[in-house]
């Protein structure tokens, strides 16, 4: 039975890595061809069908093409030309695709700016960018306009859904600019001088340390990305996919895109994620398709079951597909929705190491047979937890880990499509992902910073990230970035921040440990780090600090405070917990509740 078991198991493997092989083969960053090429060829392909549907709204691949041929002759009016970037903070919504589509169309680079940042984060991230003009429509214009004194490069702010007699010198409506103008695709001499290589979105990632840095999409990035998602869901013209991802996400903008558009299917968009409205949802669109993220899946799985079971069962999903499924969600996901099919995948936007579960096994991130070992470019070396970087041999060399032993995953970087590392717009930052001299002398390999480990049929696991920077609701929080916040806020003397984890909930929650002075307030406290912080970045516990213990070189036991985390019966410190518009207390009773999953945080 299992020789069965795994010749079926290896059969399934090889069938959709050779689907995902042959959509990617053309990919070359030598090709003159671009994501907009792509994208017009499947337009063309097909002209009627609906591309995507949005809030009672929808446009076919032919209204889409012609909505993003106008945004690059708008684009072309504003003097953009090749290599300039534009930026767009925005939700999901209709027009989003479009945008960026057709700034492609005249190689003009669009960075996808998470559409929650504000203050600080939000001008610095537009600010790497060296962003010429900033798209935003009415939700976001707020948080741009009070930073916009922080922008430089600055021409113009344009903004969707403005009437035109709201319009001021330096805020002007973008709808009103848009028309008359053509809807012609531009032509292809316009953007003659590219190639694949050159970069298409910058996307952003909060890295291991410091502000979000904008990793360098290039087009071949993009298209591997996409095509591969097309390769791999094999989706049909009459399929349909739900997104309810942000579409700044590599997740959702590239792989739940390529996954649909590339293959003449349907996008069922967004705004946000609603664990109520899921799955009336996926039921009353048809969908066939669904794209995740863990935490995603984590809230529907935790969720009251529907009074009638086939509320949440009875619908035509196929297959879901998406990033951080966590081994104990995976099969009581699987089991209690009826859902066929889980993929799971891996990889950083900025990072040349991507990973496929192909057959589905429960728990893992990817399979990589020992046979096919050399055809994948990632490998695990021991790592130094102190040191906080992999072990090197008495010959200067690291150390391949063997089956079971926990290390980072690397991947080897190349000038092919496949292997390339184009990091991020800061090249000192690009820099510093970068090993050299790993299994020979001059090679370099990118350090993805993430923790896994092997079994003997050479599935991975993911483990940990590497240092202070934890995920939470999807998101990488850094830790400097919150302790600047919270260390700023009145009465505050030191701010030590850091993860702890949480039962029934993916990835770590923020704590502070806060050594404070006189006129120290938590209510004052909560106020000034919900003003600087996006909503998953702000610490969900503070532990009032009596004493604090440095090393000898004066750093913060990090460590011994993570240990303890929120379990007051380890300290006589007080903890609080954010519940509702406060911080309060922490109770036996509550860290019960947090456990069996009645108190979600």
């Amino acid at each position: 039975m299992r020789l069965v078991a795994n010749m079926k198991r290896d059969f399934v493997f090889m069938k959709r890595l050779i689907r995902i092989l042959r959509r990617i083969r053309p990919v070359s960053p030598d090709s003159p061809n671009l994501v907009c090429d792509d994208f017009e060829a499947a337009a063309t392909r097909f002209p009627a069908q609906t591309a995507i549907k949005f809030e009672g709204k929808s446009l076919t691949y032919q209204q889409l093409d012609t909505m993003a041929n106008r945004y690059a002759h708008w684009g072309r009016q504003r003097g953009l030309k090749a290599g300039d970037t534009v930026a767009l903070f925005m939700p999901n919504r209709l027009e989003y695709l479009a945008i960026w589509i057709g700034f492609n169309k005249i190689g003009v680079v669009t960075a996808l700016i998470n559409n929650s940042l504000t203050g600080n984060g939000l001008a610095h991230c537009i600010n790497i960018s060296v962003a010429s003009l900033t798209i935003v429509d009415q939700t976001t214009r707020p948080c741009f306009q009070e930073i916009e004194s922080q922008v430089e490069r600055h021409q113009a702010l344009w903004v969707l859904d403005l009437p035109r007699e709201d319009e001021t010198e330096n805020c002007r409506s973008l709808d009103a600019a848009l028309k008359g103008v053509s809807t012609v695709r531009p032509d292809r001499q316009i953007r003659a001088n590219l190639t694949a290589h050159s970069t298409a979105l910058y996307i952003y990632t909060s890295g291991t340390t410091g502000l979000p840095k904008a990793a360098k999409i290039s087009n071949a990035r993009a298209q591997l990305y996409m095509k591969a998602f097309a390769g791999l869901t094999n989706m049909k013209p009459d399929d349909r996919l739900y997104c309810v991802l942000p579409l700044y996400h590599a997740t959702a903008g590239l792989c739940a895109v390529g996954a649909a558009l590339m293959n003449g299917a349907t996008l069922v968009l967004k705004r946000r994620f609603s664990a109520s409205a899921f799955w009336s949802d996926v039921r009353g669109e048809g969908i066939t398709h669904i794209v995740y993220i863990g935490e995603l899946c984590r809230y529907l799985v935790n969720s009251p079951p529907a009074p009638n079971p086939e509320d949440e069962t009875k619908h035509k999903v196929r297959m879901a597909f998406g990033n951080g499924m966590r081994p104990e969600v995976w099969d009581h996901f699987k089991a209690r929705f009826h859902i066929k099919e889980i993929l799971e995948f891996y990889g950083s936007t900025e990072g040349n190491v991507s990973l496929f579960n192909l057959d589905g096994h429960s728990g893992a991130i990817a399979r990589v047979p020992k046979i096919l070992k050399k055809s994948f470019n990632v490998r695990l070396v021991r790592f130094d937890v102190e040191s906080e970087l992999p072990d090197r041999r008495p010959d200067g060399l690291c150390y391949e880990c063997k089956p079971g032993e926990i290390g980072e995953a690397i991947g080897m970087i190349a000038h092919d499509a496949r292997h390339a590392y184009s990091g991020y717009a800061d090249k000192a930052a690009s820099q510093k992902k970068v090993l050299n001299d790993v299994f020979k002398k001059g090679d370099q390999w990118f350090r993805t910073g993430d923790l896994m480990r092997q079994d003997k049929a050479g599935y991975l696991y993911f483990v940990d990230r590497i240092g202070d920077t934890f995920r939470w609701k999807g998101e990488n929080v850094s830790t400097s970035e919150v302790a600047e916040y919270s260390a700023s806020a009145p009465g505050v003397e030191e701010a030590i921040i850091y993860g702890v984890p949480v039962p029934n909930h993916d990835g770590k929650a923020g704590m502070a440990a806060i050594v404070a002075r006189d006129g120290f307030d938590l209510k004052t406290f909560k106020n000034h780090v919900d003003a600087k912080l996006p909503s998953w970045a702000r610490p969900k516990f503070v532990r009032m600090l009596q004493e604090v213990e440095t090393t000898g070189t004066f750093k913060y036991k990090k460590m011994d405070l993570i240990k303890v985390g929120y379990d007051i019966a380890q300290t006589r410190d007080p903890i609080f917990v954010c519940h509702g518009d406060d911080y309060v207390p922490v109770t036996a009773d509550m860290i019960s509740d947090i456990a069996n999953g009645k108190l979600r945080l």
